[in-house]
């Protein structure tokens, strides 16, 4: 039995990327977006209003980084969510967390966040269906404590926290249950 509920977010898992910028003074800005993903290997777009201080920055600087919120910084990556740039001048000073200049373009790594994608903007877009950032990932950095024995990020490890769209809460990622482009050969 299926029980219809109308329309609603309803993509489940939603990430919780933690954008990075410098504003025209060099102060370091930081959102928390849900409505982010990659479209391509190397290009990330984020559904985020040109009202958000974080689209004047890239705007501005042309370019920012994507960090994957981690369980143990929930708190903060929340934060980061509900205060706003616009009308709070300190507000990541207020997290606590540290932010190092990117090597590969204008924009802050927040060090405390495992694995951060460092984007060079593309493009910005504003259409009847929504609007985005769209950006070219130059570089991934990662923290040493989510490599594998090969140098290779092990998603286990990261302790990302996942974004619930139908009560607002926030999750880890589990466990691996398959391997991805393998497991459905079993059918063919």
């Amino acid at each position: 039995m299926r029980k219809n509920l109308g329309v609603k977010s309803a993509i489940f898992p939603m990430p919780v990327l933690m954008v990075a910028t410098y504003d025209e003074n060099g102060i370091v800005n930081v959102m928390n977006a849900a409505w982010g993903m990659m479209v391509e290997s190397n290009i990330v777009v984020l559904n985020l209003s040109a009202s958000h201080k974080t689209v004047k920055n890239i705007l501005k600087k042309k370019a920012f980084t994507v960090g994957i919120a981690d369980s143990a910084h929930v708190v903060e990556a929340d934060y980061l969510g509900i205060a706003s740039g616009n009308n709070t001048s300190d507000k990541f000073a207020k997290t606590g967390l540290t932010a190092v200049k990117s090597e590969f373009v204008d924009a802050p790594i927040i060090d405390e966040f495992p694995v951060t994608m460092e984007c060079k903007f593309i493009e910005y877009q504003q259409g009847e269906y929504g609007c985005g950032v769209i950006g070219e990932i130059v570089n991934v950095s990662a923290l040493d404590k989510v490599l594998d024995e090969k140098g290779e990020i092990e998603p286990t490890k990261i302790n990302a926290i996942l974004f619930d769209t139908f009560k607002a809460g926030y999750y880890t990622i589990g466990e691996k249950v398959g391997n991805a482009f393998s497991d459905g050969k079993k059918l063919k």
